[in-house]
């Protein structure tokens, strides 16, 4: 073309295509490797609201069934690891999109299994993915799930350890990985001169934030106990200084002035379900907490405290629990609560029934608003085209799903 104006070219020239699916099995993005050399080594389609490096993980659809089979999840770093240990017997692992690891990637993870290995090279790039990835862990962290730190020697892969030394060896590698209280104690204590007050001090200050992220629990309080006991203090001491005699949370109370707003309509709805019946959240699905994200950000704070703690209790959560752990994290919930306890309680499956209609309006929210912001664009290139056409067929499916129930009602 005149002036070489206009030139398109494809993005994943020269590489090797890995489609990302989601935990449906939907396709929601590609990522792309270089066959060469050249920058960047990995390249992802663009986010969109269906798609986010930060929540998704390669593989994990693929990954689910052996996942439960083997009881734990391995997350690796690249797409060519997960590809390389389904092909040498470890079809259990996943990997990040190119990005570090997130509270949701973690949260993600939980859902599937409560072991979590994580397994990165032995070099400097990979002690410092491992850390971000026990940052993102802390959250998530409790005394009924196991999150652990594989680290290969640093002239090895999973692949090249595997082949040269076999499937024993590494089964034994997994079998041997560092638990997160150990790898926390040694990141804060590695550098530091712990015969001297200035050491012992700095390891203290290098572990406080670690240990306001945990939950309270029994995990929390042993390493308390250890740090206490390599920096010459006790564990009274510690979590005075830490903060840590009562949950973080009561601590950090915001001040009625600048209280969020309180959440109406359709969040208000969901919440006040996920509150009365919280054997609900546990089926939410990633498209579900998606599409709050996007409809109700205003509100994303208070779903993440009560995703939390609805977690920390166990299987079958109650009510009555559920409430005085949120009380114990802040006020945000208090009216909604009191407003729940008031009333007679509605039927767990006519609950199940309202949520499910509530979260489809709410994908309905986010579908429209994405789409009506297409066209805004103007549609001018094929990506936002098939965005487009992706996002209508959401919107007909969620129809659909809609008028079937809304037929199993008349006929029920």
């Amino acid at each position: 073309m005149p002036g070489g104006q206009n030139r398109r070219y494809d993005r994943f020239r020269e590489r090797i295509m890995f489609p990302i699916r989601n935990v449906k099995g939907q396709v929601i993005g590609f990522g792309g490797r270089v066959l060469d050399s050249g920058e960047p080594k990995y390249l992802n389609s663009p986010e969109t609201p269906l798609f986010q490096k930060g929540s998704e993980l390669y593989g994990l659809f693929e990954a689910r069934q052996a996942i439960r089979e083997a009881g734990y999840v391995l997350v690796t770093e690249g797409y060519m690891d997960v590809v390389a240990l389904a092909q040498l017997g470890f079809p259990q692992a996943v990997a990040t999109l190119g990005t570090a690891c997130t509270p949701i990637h973690v949260q993600k993870l939980l859902r599937q299994t409560d072991t979590v290995i994580f397994s990165f090279d032995g070099d400097a790039a990979g002690r410092r993915a491992a850390r971000r990835a026990l940052d993102a862990s802390l959250p998530h962290a409790g005394d009924n799930k196991t999150i652990r730190f594989l680290f290969l020697p640093p002239e090895h892969d999973p692949d090249s350890y595997i082949r040269e030394l076999g499937t024993e060896a590494f089964e034994q590698q997994v079998h041997d990985a560092m638990p997160l209280s150990q790898f926390l104690l040694r990141e804060v204590t590695a550098e530091q001169d712990l015969t001297t007050p200035e050491g012992r001090a700095r390891a203290q200050f290098e572990a406080k934030p670690l240990l306001q992220a945990m939950p309270p629990s029994s995990l929390r309080l042993q390493i308390v106990r250890s740090l206490a006991q390599a920096t010459q203090s006790t564990p009274s001491e510690v979590e005075a200084l830490f903060e840590l005699v009562q949950p973080i949370a009561r601590k950090r109370k915001a001040p009625p002035s600048v209280r969020r707003n309180a959440p109406v309509g359709l969040e208000r709805q969901i919440l006040r379900l996920l509150v009365a019946h919280p054997t609900l959240v546990v089926e939410l699905d990633d498209g579900a907490l998606d599409a709050l994200a996007y409809v109700a950000p205003e509100s994303a704070e208070m779903f993440a405290q009560l995703l939390t703690a609805a977690a920390q209790m166990g299987e079958s959560p109650s009510f009555a629990a559920l409430s005085e752990h949120l009380r114990a994290a802040g006020s945000d919930f208090e009216s909604l609560i009191a407003e729940i306890a008031a009333e007679a309680g509605s039927e767990p499956a006519s609950a199940r029934l309202e949520l499910a209609g509530a979260i489809r309006q709410t994908k309905m929210k986010m579908a429209k608003a994405e789409s009506d912001r297409l066209i805004a664009t103007g549609l001018r290139d094929e990506e936002s085209k098939l965005q487009y056409r992706e996002l209508l067929q959401l919107q007909e499916v969620l129809r659909r799903e809609a008028d079937d129930e809304a037929g199993r009602g008349r006929t029920g």
